[in-house]
């Protein structure tokens, strides 16, 4: 729930994650949304439409969310574009302020 000059609004966790998913994936370097199966312990490439499960979304108390990010991409570095970018895309479209962006890169692929 956010507070602004004209009410209160409510943003489900889908929101954010896909909010998120896109923005992440649209970076440099980003190959996609990672999962990292419970069976095996591999981790793979998540579809699409199943990105959202490479997203976690935390509610802290205060009012910010942090957002945990498991990618797989071409390089390291990329990771603070990513946090850079969801930590603007997420609160320009939500007015949320958002405390931490922790990138998980969970597989790396060399072009």
């Amino acid at each position: 729930r956010l507070q602004n000059d004209r009410g209160e609004i409510q943003i489900s966790s889908e929101v954010f994650t896909t909010i998120t998913g896109a923005v992440a994936t649209s970076c440099f370097g980003v190959k996609g949304m990672a999962a990292r199966s419970k069976k095996d312990g591999l981790v793979h490439l998540l579809r699409n439409e199943s990105m959202a499960k490479g997203v976690r979304v935390i509610f802290e108390a205060d009012d910010t969310v942090s957002i945990e990010l498991h990618i797989i991409g071409t390089l390291t570095a990329v990771s603070s574009s990513i946090m850079s970018e969801v930590r603007y895309a997420v609160g320009q479209m939500t007015g949320a302020q958002v405390r931490a962006v922790d990138v998980y890169v969970d597989s790396m692929q060399i072009d």
